[in-house]
């Protein structure tokens, strides 16, 4: 969805991974933040995979920058989070959290498994049962995916 919206916007996009969000990563994008967009981008967007996973010390740095105390011009953060219960309250307040529900993708997620199905094989007849696939995989679409890789590997 954050690359969506860096296109859309369109912004110059920041990627910061989990593992490399630190204080010192922080202050290095927010510094970049700092000038213009590159030519033809309007908005710089920092984007945090992971954020639970992020350095105590970046998390505080955050406050005052989301706060607006020393928010970058035109800039937009993102953060993905699989789970926000390591983020502090403080944080997550200057925040507008929007959760993604895996509920009712099943028939869409199996349909998905069925082209790629179809793209990747020549095996119109053995085809796999994908909606077993999807409810095996919780409804993960990521999973689904790497188990129907293993389905095809084994044709």
């Amino acid at each position: 969805m954050a690359l969506a919206l860096a296109e859309a916007v369109p912004a110059e996009l920041h990627h910061v991974p989990s593992q490399e969000c630190n204080l010192e990563n922080i202050e290095r994008v927010r510094r970049t933040c700092q000038y213009v967009p590159m030519a033809g981008k309007r908005f710089h967007l920092i984007l945090v995979d992971e954020a639970d996973r992020m350095t105590d010390a970046a998390q505080v740095s955050l406050l005052s920058k989301l706060d607006s105390t020393n928010f970058p011009p035109d800039t937009i953060f993102v953060f993905t989070s699989n789970d926000s219960s390591r983020l502090e309250p403080r944080f997550l307040s200057r925040l507008s959290v929007l959760e993604f529900s895996r509920y009712g993708i099943a028939k869409e997620a199996a349909e998905l498994l069925g082209r790629v199905w179809d793209a990747e094989t020549d095996n119109p007849i053995d085809r796999p049962n994908f909606a077993r696939i999807v409810k095996e995989s919780n409804n993960n679409v990521r999973e689904a995916l790497n188990r129907l890789q293993v389905e095809i590997m084994m044709q």
